[in-house]
């Protein structure tokens, strides 16, 4: 009789048959599960009827037993033929023979498949995604997975592999990797895993493993003040480029790989057709991030300039001295971070620009759902949830929106007093907005129009955006310092009317 049995104390599997009179037992490395079992009684099944056939020998399927001797010696009494019968993986074979054993049994290493899953998939993914996918393959999942069979991989070799990774260098030194990254390795490891699963008729290990939390990260966009600043004081040649990375919202991949095809004057639209990922030029993002961009007059008038500049040496808009694409590391470590350290500003990737339209635009009063079209999303979920709390009169929870409501349409007998020098500004600026817009010749941008003053006319006639004028001072706090560096103006405004009516009491 022949068995497949399990050790308790490993937890894998090992034949239990009688050849020749003898108990053999013979262990493997799979772990106890109902596809390892199958594959097991099916080698059984082949050993079993080789030795009812007089043609088994025992060296073609257990050439590393402890046990070959003696069973050789009691073959050599008996002379029966070598079988070419292919052996099962054994815990004490070397691990290229249980690769190649176990693979002609039926199922392939975790390396067979994972090469064969990217080259099924390279005509429906990015270019960027087919380089990303194999950089994770070569330096995280061969060297940890590469030689097991696919099938034998368990979730606790999962669990395990996921500690390994947490424990990995990051990319700063003196930390390790980010839980972003390890999300992004075993995504791969499951990807491949659940195909090979759905072909091979097993269930795959990666079973209620759950994400690695993301710290979520923080929103830090730039005051008004402070995108003046940069405008004004960053390099010449690079004031165009700042001009229209803040008052578009644009992605960085997307303004680099911006070229003048997608420029329409007449019309003052930008076509966002194309971005820059690692250096190569992809497709946007997503669906939505095929989109059309309003000029504000401050990004009509510097992509009018920058034409002159590389209007007629390079594709690109932005382009750098040998007129191909800008890309975001040397962006990131010429130009961005040493500008932000010679202002005295806090640092903050260049990603902050996108995050400073959305509040400036939410701030004018702009429509939610032409701000996300604006961007790229598909919805203003993302707009509520990462940037309301930036813009006072959206998120107020005094009563006064609802007050107002109650004044415009039953009349102000009941409506208490309002301090309007900081409330002014912010009821005005939407219905502002809304005349502008109604005007059929208008081309104005709403930021442009929130807020008309003498210094933002100047701006319109080729200056540098002003920032309206404050209405009240806030007050500076003793531990300012622990505060943090980015205020909204319009929230310093409310923090002033808070403290206002405090010190009033």
């Amino acid at each position: 009789m022949s068995h497949i049995r399990v050790r308790p104390e490993t937890g894998l599997l090992y034949f239990d048959f009688q050849y020749l009179k003898v108990r053999c037992r013979e262990q493997s490395n799979l772990r106890d599960t109902p596809e390892n079992r199958k594959l097991m009684e099916r080698v059984m099944a082949g050993i079993a009827a080789e030795i009812k056939k007089g043609t088994f020998w025992y060296r073609s399927a257990f050439p590393s037993s402890r046990n070959l001797k003696k069973i050789e010696a009691l073959e050599a009494q008996q002379f029966q033929p070598a079988s070419q019968m292919v052996s099962i993986p054994m815990a004490n074979q070397p691990a290229r023979q249980t690769v190649e054993n176990i693979s002609s049994a039926g199922h392939p290493t975790f390396a067979e498949f994972a090469e064969k899953f990217i080259t099924e998939n390279e005509s429906l993914w990015k270019r960027s995604n087919i380089r990303t996918k194999r950089d994770i393959l070569e330096k995280w999942l061969i060297p940890q997975f590469g030689k097991r069979v696919i099938s034998s991989i368990t979730k606790q070799d999962l669990l395990e592999f996921r500690s390994v990774l947490a424990k990995a260098p990051g990319k700063k030194p003196g930390t390790t990797m980010s839980a972003s990254r390890i999300n992004h390795v075993m995504t791969s490891v499951k990807q491949v895993l659940d195909e090979a699963a759905d072909r091979f008729n097993f269930t795959t290990p990666y079973q209620n493993i759950k994400r690695m939390r993301i710290k979520k990260t923080d929103v830090t966009p730039f005051t008004i003040e402070e995108v003046e600043m940069i405008i004004k004081y960053c390099r010449e040649d690079f004031r165009d480029y700042f001009t229209v990375k803040f008052f578009t919202g644009m992605r960085p991949g997307e303004i680099h790989g911006l070229k003048w095809k997608y420029i329409d004057f007449e019309k003052r639209l930008i076509t966002i057709r194309e971005t820059i990922v690692d250096d190569y030029e992809e497709t946007p993002k997503t669906a939505d991030s095929n989109r059309d961009i309003q000029m504000a007059p401050q990004v009509y008038e510097a992509l009018k300039t920058q034409w002159e500049v590389t209007g007629k040496k390079s594709p690109y808009v932005f382009a750098n001295g040998n007129g191909g694409a800008l890309t975001n590391r040397n962006m990131s470590n010429r130009v961005w971070y040493p500008m932000l350290r010679s202002l005295g500003l806090k640092l903050r990737t260049p990603y902050q620009t996108r995050h400073t339209f959305a509040t400036l635009m939410l701030a004018a009063g702009e429509s939610p759902e032409w701000i996300a079209f604006q961007m790229g999303h598909s919805s203003t979920e993302m707009l509520f949830k990462v940037y309301s709390r930036y813009v006072p009169n959206l998120t107020r929870r005094d009563g006064s929106a609802f007050e107002r409501m109650l004044a415009a349409n039953l009349g102000p007998s009941a409506v208490p007093a309002v301090n309007e020098a900081v409330t002014q500004p912010l009821i005005n600026a939407p219905s502002k907005i809304s005349s502008k817009l109604s005007e059929k010749s208008s081309t104005k941008h709403p930021l442009a129009v929130a807020n008309e003053t003498p210094a933002s006319v100047e701006a319109q006639r080729g200056g540098v955006p002003k920032a309206p004028a404050p209405v009240a001072t806030p007050v500076i706090d003793p531990d300012q310092a622990s505060k943090p560096a980015i205020q909204n103006p319009w929230l310093q405004m409310f923090e002033s009317y808070q403290s206002n009516n405090t010190q009033g009491e």
